[in-house]
């Protein structure tokens, strides 16, 4: 069969879609979660239900799936054997598997050198300039993930803690946050011991809210957000003609926040994550004489 796969799985979905050896898509699929850090087996499932989703809305049949080439960006690759494990255990003809940072640089930029910037639950950063790349940042909210919604949120939470001990001010932000815990600080203390990323960055945007009226502790946590995520551009050492793409779901609401230097830079993504592996996939088996290993 002349077709390939682009696959995007994240923590919290995964997206595939089926096109044509020119990258024309015919149907996409999406199921549940494939960061293989997380969960190898259960990440390995998601990508096949997702490919046999995709195969039914194009109205091919699924069992071809073995005779398909395929492209994944997955969260979790840049640790660990883990990709290594999960190629052993794929069911398409051939495999190509990068980061999810990397099928979004792809989409984002085409064919142009510059930047992206991820900044969701977690943050990463990643430039092309030529045949180089470098990537900053993917660590995850334990160690990482600087400029992030989770990061936010959870410096939200210790600002609210600090208020409450009267060791920082207060504000109208701080007080909206503790009456979500019914006024009882131990409640933040509880809910921080059991939550997840996600959990941390439902309250990101409340910084952004708050910040854009003036609150005082809203403009700290931002101002250091935005801190931490041009400290990682400024690592990527990028000229001034290249270009920047800020992806992930609160690129709409950080990008504004960055210095004029970077505002200069912003472009809109030529496509997303998902646009990205379709490309590489069009490209790398798209054509006769494509390697069997990539």
């Amino acid at each position: 069969m002349d077709l390939v796969l682009g696959i995007d799985g994240g923590g919290t979905s995964c997206r595939a879609a089926l096109a044509t050896a020119s990258g024309t898509v015919l149907g996409r699929g999406k199921s549940g979660p494939a960061n293989i850090m997380t969960d190898l087996h259960s990440a390995r499932q998601n990508i096949v239900e997702a490919a046999r989703l995709a195969f039914v809305e194009a109205g091919r049949d699924a069992e071809f799936i073995p005779q398909t080439d395929a492209v994944l960006g997955l969260a979790g690759t840049n640790v660990g054997g883990y990709k290594q494990q999960l190629l052993d255990i794929l069911p398409f003809r051939r495999s190509l598997v990068e980061s999810d940072a990397v099928i979004a640089l792809n989409g984002a930029l085409g064919d142009h050198d510059g930047a992206i910037a991820i900044i969701g639950t977690g943050s990463i950063f990643m430039s092309r300039k030529g045949a180089a790349m470098q990537t900053i940042g993917g660590w995850g909210f334990m160690l990482g993930d600087l400029g992030g919604g989770a990061r936010i949120g959870r410096d939200l939470l210790q600002e609210t803690l600090l208020a409450h001990d009267d060791i920082h001010p207060a504000s109208p932000l701080t007080q909206a946050v503790l009456e979500r815990f019914h006024g009882d600080p131990r409640e933040i203390v509880k809910f921080a011991a059991v939550s997840k990323p996600a959990d941390f960055g439902t309250f990101a945007p409340m910084v952004f809210d708050y910040a854009a009226h003036g609150d005082a502790v809203a403009k700290l946590v931002l101002a250091r957000a935005v801190n931490d995520i041009e400290e990682a551009l400024d690592t990527l050492k990028l000229s001034p003609d290249q270009r920047l793409c800020v992806l992930g779901g609160l690129a709409g609401l950080a990008a504004p926040h960055l210095s004029a230097r970077y505002q200069n830079m912003l472009h809109a993504p030529e496509q997303d994550a998902l646009g990205g592996a379709v490309a590489m996939a069009a490209r790398l088996f798209g054509t006769a004489g494509a390697p069997a290993h990539v």
